[in-house]
């Protein structure tokens, strides 16, 4: 008896759409970032502080990571807030701001969070944070001519003067000195490498909005970072003693440059006039407008604040700043996201051990980003052809038993026939 046509098509039917009905996440992500105007790059720069040297090229953007670090909901590009959460207070200007806990990490409440802005002299705390890291605050550090040299705001450094690590520390995160950040720079084993050690340093964290071009957060070309990135290098930063220390400080001491001392005064505002105030950085330039990042304490909770590419008008960035604190702190616990712990993973691929007659259930994975392999049936696709090839085996086993069903009762009818029955 011939195989019939019907249940070969409709069971080949069922196969091919399972395979190729679901759809991929991939697609719909990269629909969604299209809408966002700064996914890959910040907005175009207002001066030419960014057009590449002659003979150069401009860096390509940073690559955008396929899942947004932190958590689906941190990919949106407008307000993002926990279910049935209190609109954030009026007049923030800033095109880019997080809130979030510094403990648990929670993403409390945010604005285009991924999308990419310039960070001015907020990338000093990543620098801070690397010195921390690698040099020993009672190091002596000489000045030299070209340290002096740079476009200020500046501290005051004396060609030959000498500096210990953790002054020069508080001339960097108290009035923001980029003669300061030259001078720490050349001590990390100069301009280049000390931006290799920020960049490493930021992909650890899983900060992968950032570029960091210059060490003190002058506009350069390629120059990026986030909102959310500069929460979490903040956050990384507070764990080391040296850099949570010198940016609480509301004054400080430091060597003249024609002898005695001088006092640094802290720029940042909130230490003043924010009870439970922790530190912060302000930043300006022309094309990134002012930033800010800054931590406070309430009740035993830290909160971290991050506002990139605001206005001072109406309010004060600063002041914009304890607007947000006030509202993350009458918030719940609950978030939106999270701060990561540490760059997102890839996982490896698992190289059999046993036996191989033993088939691999697990889909490759790209080591490159942690992702399973498209395959032409795709990640969703694959378990449900699978199904559906185990229900076409189904039906060929119980067709094959029916039709010798069939045979036997005819042999049956026909030896009875014979005898007469």
């Amino acid at each position: 008896m011939p195989f019939p046509k019907r249940l070969i098509v409709a069971l080949v039917l069922a196969t091919a759409t399972a395979a190729f009905a679901a759809p991929t996440g991939t697609a719909q992500q990269a629909a969604g970032s299209a809408q966002c105007a700064n996914r890959e790059t910040p907005p175009p720069p207002v001066d030419t502080s960014e057009q590449p040297a002659p003979g150069q090229k401009a860096p390509t953007p940073l690559e955008v990571p396929e899942k947004p670090v932190g958590g689906d909901r941190l990919g949106e590009c407008g307000l993002i807030l926990p279910p049935n959460s209190a609109q954030p207070p009026s007049g923030i200007t800033a095109a880019s701001w997080l809130l979030a806990d510094m403990d648990s990490g929670a993403v409390i409440a945010a604005y285009d969070p991924h999308g990419r802005q310039r960070p001015a002299s907020v990338i000093k705390v990543l620098l801070a944070m690397v010195v921390a890291k690698e040099l020993r605050g009672d190091l002596v550090v000489t000045a030299s001519a070209e340290d002096t040299q740079q476009e200020c705001t500046c501290v005051g450094l004396k060609d030959g003067g000498q500096y210990t690590v953790r002054q020069l520390l508080h001339g960097l995160l108290l009035t923001s000195g980029n003669d300061v950040a030259h001078t720490l720079a050349r001590q990390l084993g100069g301009v280049p490498n000390a931006l290799r050690k920020m960049n490493a340093m930021a992909k650890e964290l899983g900060a992968l909005d950032t570029r960091a071009v210059t060490p003190s957060g002058l506009d350069a070309p390629g120059t990026s970072t986030s909102a959310y990135d500069v929460g979490l290098i903040f956050r990384g930063a507070m764990k080391y003693d040296e850099f949570a220390q010198a940016i609480k400080l509301q004054q400080s001491q430091f060597p003249g440059r024609n002898g005695g001392t001088i006092m640094l005064q802290n720029d940042n505002r909130l230490l003043q006039n924010y009870q439970g105030a922790l530190g912060g950085k302000t930043g300006f330039t022309d094309d990134s407008q002012h930033t800010y990042v800054g931590a406070a304490e309430r009740n035993g909770r830290r909160l971290v604040v991050v506002l990139l590419r605001g206005q001072q008008t109406p309010t004060r960035i600063d002041a914009q700043a304890a607007k947000l604190l006030d509202y993350g702190f009458a918030m719940g616990p609950g978030g939106v996201g999270k701060l990561v712990d540490g760059a997102p993973q890839p996982k490896q691929n698992v190289v059999p051990t046993q036996s191989t007659d033993t088939q691999d259930d697990a889909a490759a994975v790209d080591s490159r980003t942690g992702r399973p392999t498209p395959t032409a049936f795709g990640t969703v696709g694959l378990p449900i052809t699978a199904a559906a090839g185990i229900g076409l085996l189904a039906g060929l086993v119980l067709f094959i038993r029916s039709k010798r069903a069939r045979a036997a009762r005819a042999r049956r009818q026909a030896a009875q026939a014979a005898q007469g029955v």
